[in-house]
């Protein structure tokens, strides 16, 4: 297999394993969709990280065999490339994007689809698709521009520069910026943590938040309206309310 998902303190690790680069041919555009179907069902997996190796999160699609399909097979390959990552990013708990060495092309694309991204301080992000002949097609041109905004999309895009780990924190590419020794120990704990809270409300954070941004504000509102008022029928929400009534905030433990 050229992924794998292991569970441990409620975190779900989906693991690239394509050696030497994590290139996303089809095989594992297929296993990502998979795994992240996998951690959807799993009631074990309460969080979720993306990782690829110590060197390289993923270096984008494997060229050759993309060299070798034709328009037609393109046609019908597009939707179900789409559809691997989408899978990722409609997990309904939270999931951390722990990267490290190159994610570029469609490695950036998968990063995208995370809720947070952690970057190792040797980490190169970049979206060099322009350089083929190409537009990023796993939702880079979408998922990019809603991150950063349309002007630092377009200038990734149009030149198919490589992003290091200091410039992406800054333009919002990433979230936080470590040593890469500590990289994984870090996302991994950061979902821990997140594990550990009240998961339908998480839930309803993250699909209001993904929900609200693609539509409009008055809509938005009602999804969120809708979300709070549900989870009064919670038993975390319960256990929440007890634990701060009769011991103080911050200190609830949900089942």
């Amino acid at each position: 297999m050229t992924a794998h998902l292991e569970v441990a303190d409620g975190v779900g690790t989906i693991r690239l394993d394509r050696p030497p680069m994590n290139a996303l041919d089809i095989a594992t555009q297929d296993r990502i969709k998979e795994l992240a179907d996998e951690a959807t069902a799993r009631t074990d997996v309460r969080a979720v990280v993306v990782r690829g190796s110590e060197k390289v999160f993923a270096a984008g699609a494997d060229i050759k065999e993309m060299q070798a399909m034709d328009h037609a097979a393109m046609v019908g390959r597009a939707r179900a490339l789409q559809d691997s990552f989408t899978a990722v990013a409609r997990i309904p708990k939270p999931v951390i994007a722990a990267v490290t060495g190159y994610a570029l092309g469609g490695g950036c694309e998968l990063a995208l689809c995370a809720d947070i991204r952690i970057a190792a301080d040797n980490a190169k992000l970049g979206q060099p698709e322009i350089l083929l002949g190409l537009i990023p097609g796993a939702g880079g041109t979408q998922r990019l521009a809603r991150l950063v905004g349309p002007a630092k999309a377009k200038d990734l895009i149009f030149t198919g520069r490589h992003v290091r780990a200091d410039e992406a924190l800054t333009i919002g590419l990433v979230d936080r910026v470590v040593p890469a020794a500590e990289v994984f120990d870090t996302a991994h704990a950061y979902a821990a943590k997140l594990a550990q809270g009240p998961s339908i409300a998480l839930r309803a954070a993250k699909e209001s938040i993904d929900a609200g941004l693609e539509t409009d504000l008055e809509t938005g509102l009602t999804i969120e309206r809708n979300w709070f008022a549900g989870l009064f029928a919670t038993a975390d929400r319960e256990t929440g309310m007890r634990s701060f009534v009769e011991d103080g905030p911050g200190k609830a433990k949900f089942a």
